[in-house]
C-alpha cells in the first residue's frame, strides 16, 4: 500500500495523465499521450481512509451518434428497426437502424468505424431529432468531429468485446428478413439469394440456417383432400323417430374476456391525421361521371406483351396518369396550390402526380415526377418501383413529397363512386371506380357490352369552378375513351 505523495512519484517519471480520480471507485485514464501500467496490488495506496483502485484502462472515445436532420420539418420519428446490436462492430456507411417518420421510412447509417456501446432507444421508440441514437466506441488515433459529445463510460473487459461483424456491402433484403439473420447470427454475406436482382429472401435465410443445423425443414402444409363419395354409395336413412326430432338450442349466457386497447397514433397514420384535419378547411366540390374504356381495354391487352418482354407490368394507371397530365396542360389551375393565406396562386411548372397505394403501414401516395416529359411506358416502369417500394415499406422522403395532383385508384378493391378528400396544398384529386361489363347503346342504337368506369372528382372551390372542373374530366375521359387522340398531344 503507497501513500499519496508516494504514487505521485513513482508515476511522474511515466508521465501519466490522470484526468480524474474518484474516490473508491476507478481511475480512468482518457486522452493520455503515455498511459503507464501496473499490477493492481501495486496500486493499491491508503490517505486518510481513501483508497483507489484500478481498472482495465479502454483507449477507445465514445461518442454520441446523434439523429440528424432527416428534412420536411420531421422532428421525431419512430425506431421500426435495429440492425445493430451492442457491441457489434460497424463500419462508416453500414446501416444502423431503419427510422420512420410520417412521410417516409428512412435508413440511418453510421458515421464512424468502431463498436457500439449503447443503443439510446427499444423498438417502437419515438427518436428525437438532435438527440443521441447511440453511442460508438471509436479509435482515439482518427479524431472525432467537434460536434459528437465524446461519453466517458466505464470500460469494458477483453471478453465483452466479442461481436459480430455487419459488412458494408450491398445486400438486398427486407428489413424482417435482417431481423431473422440477426436472431440468429448470421451474415447476409454468406446467404446465397434467389429473389429478384439475387435479392435474399425469408426462405433463402431458413435454408441456410437448416443446412449450419442439420435441421430438415418441415413441409409446408397442405389441407387433406376428401374423395367424393360414390353415387352408387348409399348414406344409411336415420330412424324415423330421430329424423321427426326437432334439436332445441341451449341458451347459454355468452361470456366475453376481451379487454381495450390503446394505441398511440405513429408513422403514416400519424401523417393521416395531420394531413385530414388540414384539409377540412377546404371547401371541396364534387363531380362524378363515367367513362367506356372498351377501346382502352383491347388497346392494353395488345400492349401488355410487349411491356412484359421489358420486365414491366402494364397496368391501366399509366394511361390514367398520362391522360389526366395532358388535361392538366389545357388546365393548368387544378395543377397549382394556394398559400396559406388565400392571397397567391402557385402554378406549378412540373406534373408530379401522386398515386394512392394501400399498405400494410397505412395509406401512403408516392408520386410519379415529372409525367408530362414521360412516355406511358416511363410511368408505368416508375409505378412498378414506387409499388415494389411500398409493399416493402422502404419509399423515401423524396417518393412522397412534391405531389401536384393526385388519382386513387380505389376501385382495385371494389366500389363505383367515392369522395375522395383533397391533400393539401393540392387543389383536385380524382377517384377511380372498379371497372364493369356493362350494357350500353351505341349511336344506332343497338346495345352493346361496354366496360364502365366510373370516376369521381373532388376540387379547391376557392380557386375552381364547376365548370373548370367538368371541362378538364371531359377532356380526360376523351383521351380514355378514344386512346389514338392521345398521340395528337403526345409530347
Amino acid at each position: 500500500v503507497l501513500s499519496e505523495e508516494s504514487f505521485r512519484k513513482v508515476c511522474r517519471p511515466f508521465q501519466v495523465c490522470i484526468h480524474r480520480v474518484r474516490s473508491c471507485s476507478s481511475i480512468r485514464f482518457i486522452k493520455s499521450k503515455y498511459v503507464c501500467v501496473f499490477d493492481k496490488s501495486a496500486l493499491k495506496f491508503s490517505h486518510q481512509q481513501r483508497l483507489f483502485r484500478t481498472s482495465p484502462v479502454s483507449c477507445g472515445q465514445i461518442v454520441q451518434f446523434k439523429l440528424s436532420d432527416i428534412g420536411e420539418g420531421i422532428t421525431e420519428v419512430t425506431v421500426k428497426e435495429w440492425y445493430i446490436k451492442e457491441g457489434d462492430s460497424v463500419s462508416q456507411f453500414d446501416s444502423i437502424c431503419e427510422v420512420q417518420s410520417d412521410k417516409a421510412s428512412v435508413t440511418i447509417t453510421s458515421r464512424y468505424d468502431g463498436i457500439i456501446r449503447k443503443l439510446h432507444y427499444s423498438i417502437d421508440d419515438i427518436a428525437f431529432v438532435g438527440k443521441p441514437l447511440v453511442d460508438i466506441e471509436i479509435d482515439p488515433s482518427k479524431g472525432v468531429s467537434p460536434e459528437e459529445d465524446v461519453v466517458e463510460t466505464p470500460p469494458m473487459s477483453h471478453e465483452e468485446h466479442t461481436h459480430q461483424e455487419i459488412k458494408g456491402h450491398k445486400t438486398l433484403a427486407t428489413p424482417a428478413v435482417r431481423r431473422l439473420a440477426m436472431e440468429n447470427n448470421i451474415k447476409l454475406s454468406e446467404v446465397v439469394g434467389t429473389g429478384k436482382d439475387n435479392r435474399i429472401l425469408k426462405e433463402d435465410i431458413l435454408n441456410y440456417l437448416a443446412k449450419q443445423t442439420g435441421a430438415i425443414l418441415p413441409p409446408s402444409p397442405k389441407a387433406e383432400i376428401v374423395p367424393p363419395v360414390r353415387r352408387t354409395e348409399t348414406v344409411p336413412a336415420a330412424p324415423k323417430d330421430r329424423a321427426r326430432r326437432t334439436p332445441v338450442p341451449v341458451s347459454r349466457p355468452i361470456a366475453f374476456s376481451g379487454k381495450d386497447r390503446t394505441e398511440p397514433v405513429t408513422g403514416f397514420q400519424k401523417a393521416m391525421v395531420k394531413t385530414m384535419s388540414a384539409a377540412l378547411k377546404i371547401p371541396h366540390f364534387g363531380y362524378s361521371d363515367e367513362v367506356d374504356l372498351t377501346q382502352l381495354v383491347q388497346l392494353r391487352e395488345e400492349l401488355k406483351p410487349l411491356a412484359e418482354i421489358r420486365g414491366v407490368k402494364l397496368s391501366f394507371m399509366p394511361f390514367f396518369i398520362k391522360a389526366a397530365s395532358l388535361g392538366l396542360l389545357q388546365y393548368p389551375i387544378l395543377n397549382a396550390s394556394l398559400d396559406e393565406n388565400c392571397q397567391n396562386v402557385t402554378y406549378k411548372a412540373s406534373h408530379n402526380i401522386g398515386v394512392a397505394m394501400d399498405t400494410e403501414q397505412g395509406l401512403i401516395v408516392p408520386n410519379v415526377k415529372n409525367v408530362q416529359v414521360c412516355s406511358v411506358f416511363d410511368i408505368a416502369v416508375e409505378l412498378n418501383r414506387l409499388q415494389s417500394l411500398g409493399s416493402a415499406g422502404q419509399l423515401g422522403t423524396s417518393d412522397l413529397t412534391g405531389g401536384t395532383f393526385t388519382l386513387s385508384n380505389i376501385g382495385t378493391i371494389g366500389g363505383t363512386y367515392a369522395k375522395p378528400v383533397i391533400l393539401p396544398p393540392e387543389v383536385a384529386i380524382g377517384a377511380l371506380g372498379k371497372i364493369q361489363v356493362l350494357p350500353r347503346f351505341n349511336g344506332k342504337g343497338e346495345v352493346f357490352k361496354a366496360q364502365i368506369m366510373n370516376v369521381s372528382w373532388s376540387a379547391d372551390h376557392r380557386v375552381i369552378d364547376g365548370a373548370t372542373m367538368a371541362r378538364f374530366s371531359n377532356l380526360w375521359k376523351s383521351y380514355l375513351e378514344n386512346p389514338a387522340t392521345m398521340l395528337l398531344d403526345l409530347k
